[in-house]
């Protein structure tokens, strides 16, 4: 008797023998992008142990130590690569911490994004009629404001319920529900549309008939055919939502100072750059700009190979 466990291959040779990993073999720019994403991300997570020293720690910072230039320019100091910023704090360690700070914010805004716009997306695109019509108009009311300032109104209001300090204690977690709260229509509009084409289709008339319960129908059977636009929007909106951050926090309604984020960092080293400083803006940009290029670069990659129309490998 064959053994059909040993002939079935497994997730992750399915995986390797798919269209998706050919194409990505095949295009360099998108195996770039990822290998710099990669090393970002692993970066970030093991900032305690690669960073020089810990930006928190307040024992470890000498204010003597405040704007010293990099390394290699005259007056650098060899224990602080690219130099200092105004707090004597080590700008390598505080990139890494705040690219950790930042990569949080951009994930956890976009998960919380997805959670509403998938639940609205299926809701108004399955059930049609005034839901849809009321939960669209929702959509575009929020819609015809830019997503910074709906942020910048939500932050203020957040400041003035509780106070800066509860903010500051909390900044993450609340730059997370203000950047999710602000671009959620972007999910729900996309779903939706993915769903008006996935339900008039065979399948669902099938549940349907069978007496599955709408729930089921929508989150079981419809959303896993919508995921396909949904990874690609969700590369942008990482990106998006880092960058919304790091306007925040340049506004001074994100990250507190003594919490560097990508965007706190050129804050806080924008006031310094016409005195000669112009290293603890710079470099903290020049991360950002990285960091946004290649998600956007994967993200466009991704648009590319999940429209078979446009993509020719």
């Amino acid at each position: 008797m064959t053994n059909i466990t040993s002939t079935t291959p497994s997730r992750w040779q399915r995986f390797l023998e798919s269209d998706f990993f050919y194409f990505f073999k095949r295009d360099k720019v998108a195996i770039g992008s990822f290998i710099v994403f990669a090393l970002f991300v692993l970066t970030a997570v093991f900032a305690p142990i690669l960073s020089p020293a810990n930006p928190y720690d307040l024992a470890t910072i000498d204010i003597m130590d405040s704007e010293l230039p990099p390394a290699w320019l005259e007056e650098g100091e060899t224990r602080f690569l690219l130099g200092t910023d105004n707090q004597g704090r080590d700008i390598l360690s505080t990139m890494m911490y705040g690219l950790r700070i930042s990569l949080i914010i951009g994930l956890g805004a976009v998960a919380l994004q997805l959670a509403i716009g998938i639940v609205v997306g299926l809701t108004a695109g399955y059930f049609g009629g005034r839901i849809d019509s009321f939960l669209m108009r929702v959509a575009d009311v929020q819609l015809s404001f830019s997503t910074m300032m709906v942020a910048i109104i939500i932050s203020a209001i957040f400041k003035a319920s509780f106070g800066s300090e509860f903010y500051s204690q909390y900044a993450i977690l609340m730059l997370v529900v203000i950047i999710g709260v602000a671009e959620w229509p972007q999910y729900a509009r996309t779903i939706r549309a993915s769903v008006l084409a996935e339900k008039k289709k065979e399948y669902v008339e099938a549940a349907q008939v069978m007496g599955f319960r709408s729930l089921r129908i929508m989150f079981r059977h419809i959303l896993p055919n919508c995921l396909s636009p949904i990874l690609v929007i969700s590369t942008v909106q990482v990106a998006n939502a880092i960058m919304s951050e790091a306007a925040l926090s340049f506004l001074g309604l994100g990250m507190p100072a003594d919490t560097p984020s990508l965007g706190s960092l050129i804050s806080i080293g924008f006031t310094y750059i016409f005195s000669g400083s112009w290293w603890i803006t710079a470099f903290p940009g020049i991360l950002l700009v990285l960091l946004v290029l290649v998600i956007n670069l994967l993200g466009d990659w991704l648009r590319d190979v999940f429209n078979p129309k446009i993509y020719k490998g």
